[in-house]
């Protein structure tokens, strides 16, 4: 089974995958003349620029969230786990290397996910509370059902999606990162009840599962509040960390930041514990984390995005583009930086193991207790996050309130942290940590080979709100006064066309 799982990761994340996500980036990179490059600023002063901002601009505009709200979730449910210990196992698994595939991928997820983002605004709707919901199905629905005239088969795409989506609600690995490196920072081996020993891992994941069951009891209105708190505090105290743990070696940083560029291209010869790779491996590597960390490409931001008040979808989806900036070149990177400078890639550990062994070897006790603390806040984020996509997607396939619904709810909120909490048993029981990032995999790119080739699909809507946008707001072009920026006003309007 797990040899069949792993042929099934190589096929997964092989060429087609890569080759489809490379070339539709670069469709979107040169067609829209290289947007996330030229307008970079343009785009940190509409996302950035306005953090520090009173937001109110979209006071009046439709959504049920503020913009900050939206990307404080989305970033909670991006900026997560998968930071520490997805990108430690990246460079634990493909080499220093591994990193520039995956700034080269973020490069071009800029662009995707602001295509994304863009399209799921632009196609959402509201539910019969008046709520507003988006994302991948939503526009695959709308976009291919009736502008491309797809009729029902608009739901072969959905079904796919929305199944390789859920699947990620069954398959998780957050509760158990988090709990390895909160039990060993604290050296908590765990109790002995009865004669029967339960290991120090479990203890503390179902703790964080208590506490990420608290915080997600609220819905998607409660958990954007709360992350809109928590989000900032969290990523500038592991900025802060990542920044002191470089300069506590930055003799050594020069030569850190120079092997992941010669690596990237001449492999990696096996070290210590490390086995070595080939480019091949850490091109599949750095893509496959670069993808699990920003998450671009993959349909989940759109869902959240989706709910903002904004005044238009590219502005938006801006914040998309924001979005995988700061995750990968500012949060990945220190992570990545921090496990190469500390040398401990090469000795056969991983995931949040090895980025414990980084920063502990540093700055001791104290760089294991920062890291655990974040890392549990990281968890919760990312957990509350993916919370809100799984409730997009089940308001898409629930319409109408009624009874199924009700009951379908009440279990799903019921159950939401079960899995973190079995598959961290299990894997403590196995230690076939291996095993779950796997399954990791093939859970990402189901649903990313789906929504890349959606997206695909409706370029041309996108470029024509970015044209739109671009003559509104930056003074380029003439502003079409019959334009309408959402599905719904379009629709109503009679103004969809293929």
């Amino acid at each position: 089974m797990i040899d069949f799982l792993n042929w099934l990761d190589g096929i997964l994340w092989g060429l087609p995958l890569i080759v489809l996500m490379i070339v539709t980036g670069l469709y979107f990179t040169v067609r829209s003349g290289f947007f996330q490059f030229r307008y970079f600023g343009w785009i940190m002063k509409r996302t950035f620029g306005k953090i520090f901002q009173k937001d109110t601009e979209n006071e009046n505009e439709k959504g049920m969230l503020s913009a900050f709200e939206a990307i404080s979730t989305a970033i909670g449910g991006t900026v997560g786990f998968g930071n520490i210990a997805g990108v430690a196992t990246a460079v634990a698994a493909g080499g220093p290397g591994a990193v520039l595939w995956m700034w080269l991928t973020a490069c071009l997820g800029m662009i995707l996910k602001q295509v994304e983002v863009t399209l799921g605004c632009y196609y959402r709707r509201t539910n019969e509370k008046g709520d507003y919901y988006g994302g991948p199905t939503y526009y695959m629905e709308r976009g291919l059902g009736e502008e491309h005239h797809w009729g029902k088969l608009w739901l072969i795409p959905a079904v796919i999606f929305g199944i390789g989506i859920f699947s990620t609600f069954f398959v998780t690995s957050s509760t158990l990162t988090a709990s390895q490196v909160v039990a060993g920072a604290f050296h908590f081996d765990g109790i002995t009840i009865g004669g029967m020993k339960i290991e120090g891992v479990i203890i503390v994941g179902i703790l964080v599962c208590a506490l990420t069951f608290v915080i997600t009891g609220g819905g998607t209105k409660r958990i954007a509040n709360i992350f809109s708190k928590l989000v900032p505090f969290m990523s500038a105290l592991y900025i802060l960390m990542g920044i002191a743990m470089i300069l506590a070696n930055i003799t050594s940083a020069p030569a850190a930041v120079a092997s992941i560029f010669t690596n990237a291209f001449t492999g990696t010869a096996a070290v210590g514990g490390f086995a070595g790779c080939a480019v091949s491996q850490m091109v599949r590597v750095g893509m496959a984390r670069s993808v699990y960390s920003n998450e671009a490409g993959w349909g989940t931001s759109p869902m959240i995005h989706a709910s903002a008040k904004t005044r238009h979808p590219v502005e938006q989806g801006l914040w998309g583009s924001f979005e995988v900036f700061f995750d990968t070149f500012v949060v990945c990177s220190i992570t990545a930086l921090s496990v190469i400078l500390s040398g401990m890639w090469t000795d056969g550990t991983n995931g949040g193991t090895l980025a414990l062994s980084a920063f502990s070897s540093s700055f001791g006790t104290v760089g294991s207790l920062l890291l655990a603390v974040i890392m549990v806040i990281f968890t919760v984020t990312t957990s509350g996050g993916w919370f809100t996509y799984y409730l997009a997607i089940l308001e898409h396939l629930y319409k109408k309130e009624g009874l199924l619904k009700t009951i379908i709810m009440k279990i799903f909120y019921a159950i939401r942290v079960l899995p973190g909490l079995l598959w961290t048993i299990y894997l403590v029981k196995t230690d076939n940590q291996g095993f779950i990032w796997t399954l990791v995999d093939i859970t990402s790119a189901i649903p990313t080979f789906v929504n890349v080739a959606v997206i695909l699909i409706l370029s041309n809507q996108y470029f024509k709100l970015l044209k739109d946008y671009k003559a509104r707001y930056l003074g380029i072009g003439k502003v079409d006064e019959n334009m309408r920026l959402f599905y719904e006003d379009a629709a109503a309007a009679g103004k969809t066309s293929k």
